[in-house]
């Protein structure tokens, strides 16, 4: 079976543009959060988000082709665009049957959608785009990507709430581990801040309504009252590890390990026991190899919910029992806000680079501590840590989780 490493990572997050921008805010503890600009909240309980701010989709697409698609689309083009730059490769040599695009978005084009209904209603069912379908569709993200690039390996996208780019990254990790791909661009995309989104959200009571960004998305703090809205997008290419050698490319870190599972509970809550997420975890970690007490940093689903936060540390300490307490654990959402669908691919990224650097990111915000989230959640700001694996877990409505093991690239 081959090896899987990472060789490039894209990023147009809310925490800054481009895989170096992103990783130094991250390490800084840099709050994406604020005010909502891309709609008028003077009618609205919400008032934040964690938006991408001063995005020019025609840096790395045409105008034209820009018109026609969706935000989320246009955030998944621009961020696998510099992920292949970082990698230093357009991969245009290799046997494109060989090259695939594995996208994780948790809704798709929204946006496009609520523009279009609108208009029907306003203007009239005539007056609704051609375009309508395939900008709404949250499978023509990796449909544009493998377009543009010429790209004609496996291409799908997982559809599985929040967990959505971890089950992308996981594919495309099993697909190059067993040999069916050589090279994958694969993470997650979402964009969602739009009122019709938010209200669906917030109605349903899982978004706070906090007004300060520094006490919004605040991670198992005993506080947290629910998420905050992210958009964005991830990609990771992820590359057979002596494909990536003879090419001499740059190793970031190696993929080990994939878990998926279902809770078979509850459309939007957890397993109150965490029984799915810990079994998510376990699968991981024994297909990566190793014993759970080797595992030196978790990045948490963290959505600053107040069941999410309870459940998924009785979930690691499910895994972990005792040595649960001693494992650095940490949410970047709460610099983030939750990106949806494509939280896994950026929660991906942070943790390859925090194994490179020996740099575990911090929880931000976090003040008030909850005897139920008693571990060990990196609230100081980043940690120094020499540390050879991490594990990242991402946790959807309808109760799917996905688990990624990862290693520290040694160079052998």
């Amino acid at each position: 079976m081959n090896r899987v490493v990472v060789t490039g990572i894209g990023a147009v997050t809310p925490v800054g543009t481009g895989v170096a921008e992103m990783w130094k805010n991250i390490q800084a503890g840099m709050c994406g959060i604020g005010e909502i600009t891309h709609f008028d909240t003077s009618d609205f309980d919400i008032k934040l988000a964690a938006e991408v701010r001063d995005f020019d989709p025609t840096a790395y697409i045409s105008k034209k082709e820009a018109r026609r698609m969706d935000r989320y689309c246009q955030f998944a083009c621009a961020a696998a665009s510099l992920a292949l730059t970082d990698a230093d490769s357009k991969f245009e040599d290799d046997d494109p049957f060989r090259v695939g695009v594995i996208l994780g978005s948790g809704i798709g084009g929204i946006g496009t959608f609520e523009e279009e209904h609108l208009k029907s209603i306003e203007k009239g069912y005539n007056r609704v785009s051609p375009f309508f379908i395939p900008m709404m569709i949250s499978n023509m993200g990796c449909g544009m990507i493998a377009m543009q690039h010429g790209f004609k390996g496996a291409n799908f996208t997982a559809v599985t709430a929040c967990s959505s780019a971890n089950h992308a990254i996981g594919e495309a990790y099993r697909n190059i581990k067993y040999g069916y791909l050589d090279v994958a661009v694969t993470g997650g995309a979402e964009a969602t801040i739009t009122k019709f989104a938010a209200a669906g959200f917030h109605n349903m009571g899982a978004l706070t309504k906090s007004q300060d960004p520094t006490r919004a998305s605040i991670p198992f703090d005993k506080e947290r009252s629910g998420f905050v809205m992210g958009e964005g997008s991830v990609m990771l290419v992820l590359e057979e590890l002596e494909h990536a050698k003879k090419r001499g490319a740059k190793i970031y870190g190696e993929v080990v390990g994939y878990g998926a599972t279902a809770d078979a509970y509850h459309i939007t809550s957890p397993d109150p026991e965490g029984a799915g997420a810990a079994k998510a975890m376990e699968l991981a970690i024994e297909e990566a190899g190793i014993r759970p007490d080797q595992v030196g940093y978790i990045n948490a689903h963290g959505t600053s919910t107040p069941i999410n936060d309870k459940y998924e540390t009785r979930a690691v300490k499910k895994v972990f029992g005792e040595q649960a307490k001693e494992i650095p654990m940490s949410s970047t959402k709460s610099m983030t806000g939750h990106m949806l669908g494509a939280a896994g691919a950026m929660e991906t990224a942070v943790s390859v680079l925090a194994l490179r650097d020996g740099v575990l990111p911090p929880t931000i915000g976090f003040q008030v501590p909850d005897e139920e989230c008693d571990l060990d959640y990196v609230t100081e700001g980043a940690r120094k840590a020499d540390i050879t694996y991490a594990i990242t877990n991402s946790l959807g409505f309808g109760g799917q989780n996905a688990t990624l093991c990862l290693k520290k690239y040694q160079g052998e």
